[in-house]
This record gives structure tokens, C-alpha cells and sequence, in this order.
């Protein structure tokens, strides 16, 4: 497995492009504004098929740019979980709350993902785990032979997504990041925003998590 990684747009939102060098297939996790094109450009260098953009959730800093990705790859299968699909197909409520500059085009998806749906990446396996809190539909990607978790704004490099949002629950957030917890520690965390890490390293360093563990709600 080949993980490459462009960060960048307003909020400075972190994009993965995963292939699978033996197959040649490779799919885009989120799509941030002003920032895909590295990536889609040396996807198209390395000859790989890029199968689909899956998104974590349906905040526009994560799926800002899907236009520019379906423009270069139109066979690109766009996931998310149906719980974020009108946020993501009415992107004009965000650009408005947010005070973009720009406008974002609504997704229109070509699947809906669910919990525990097993994908496929070329020979990679893919679990999703629906993990809310953040946003309703927000999810988790897991490759557990390579013991990587592309995990969007769940736990983020020493914070958590945030629960200030209309759709946002702290309560689901915390029971969330509990689920993840108990994946292997070494588990590598690709996260949707800052640098990457290991969820034993978010457990020894992440005051937010050792909160979420130590809840009195159950897991």
C-alpha cells in the first residue's frame, strides 16, 4: 500500500491518496478545497486507476473539491454515509455559515455507505465504522492488514472534532472515539487534520481522549 498525502484549503484539511500497487487501484479520502490537484496529478503520472473519492463526512473542507476530482476521473465512485449526504448535496448552507469565498458544487453521490460495509481498494480491505459526533454521518476508513485508519475529524493529532456544530453531539463524539479506541494500538491514524499518528499515541497524549475513555458513559 502506497499512502500519499496533500494538505491544504481554508481550514487546512488534510486529503489521502491510498493505492494498492499491485492492482494499480487507488481511491482519494476527501477532497479538500484548492488542494486535490497534486494528488490527482501524480495519480495520473503513476498510471493508477483511481477508483472513487470516500468521503469521511459531509463538511465542505472535506469534500470541497470533488468536482475537480470527477472532472479528471470521471469513473470515480463518491461515497458517504446518508446521515451527511444533504449536507454535502446543499453545500450552500455551509458556504453562507462559513463565509467562504468560493462556491462548492453539491455532491451528488454514487453510494451511500454503512457501518461495518466492507470495500475494496484493488486486494486492500476497507471497514467502515460509522463513528458520529462530529457530524451524524461521519465515518472511519480501516485497513487492517496494513493497521491504518483514515479517520477524518474524529481524533485529530492531540484534539477532537469539534461539537459545536448544529448536527454535532458530544455525548455520540465521546462513544465514538471509545469504538475506535479499542482497535489495535499501533494502529497507524491518518487524521483529517494535522500530522499522523498511532491510537496509543493519542491514548498517552490526547487529553480529549483519555477524557472520552475515562466517561462515565458507557462504552
Amino acid at each position: 500500500m502506497i499512502v500519499l498525502m496533500n494538505t491544504g484549503g481554508v481550514a487546512m484539511t488534510n486529503c489521502f491518496l491510498v493505492a494498492d500497487e499491485t492492482t494499480q487501484k487507488a481511491v482519494l479520502f476527501d477532497a479538500p478545497d484548492h488542494t486535490v490537484g497534486p494528488l490527482l496529478d501524480e495519480a495520473a503520472r503513476r498510471g493508477w486507476d483511481l477508483a472513487g473519492l470516500w468521503l469521511t463526512h459531509g463538511h465542505f473542507d472535506h469534500f470541497a473539491d470533488h468536482a475537480e476530482v470527477r472532472k479528471r476521473f470521471p469513473k470515480a465512485q463518491i461515497l458517504i454515509h446518508q446521515l451527511d449526504a444533504a449536507k454535502a448535496g446543499n453545500p450552500v448552507q455551509q458556504t453562507r455559515m462559513f463565509g467562504l469565498p468560493f462556491v462548492i458544487p453539491p455532491v451528488d453521490a454514487d453510494a451511500f455507505v454503512t457501518d461495518n460495509q466492507v470495500l475494496r481498494l484493488g486486494s486492500l480491505e476497507v471497514r467502515v465504522i460509522h463513528t458520529p459526533g462530529h457530524a451524524p454521518g461521519h465515518v472511519c476508513y480501516y485497513l487492517p492488514a496494513e493497521k491504518t485508519l483514515i479517520g477524518g475529524d474524529l481524533i485529530i493529532g492531540g484534539s477532537v472534532g469539534r461539537t459545536d456544530l448544529p448536527d454535532s453531539d458530544h455525548a455520540a463524539l465521546e462513544a465514538s472515539i471509545r469504538r475506535v479506541m479499542k482497535l489495535p494500538g499501533d494502529t497507524r491514524l491518518l487524521g483529517g487534520h494535522g500530522p499522523a499518528s498511532t491510537l496509543d499515541e493519542e491514548r498517552r497524549n490526547n487529553p480529549f481522549v483519555q477524557a472520552s475513555l475515562f466517561s462515565d458513559d458507557p462504552a
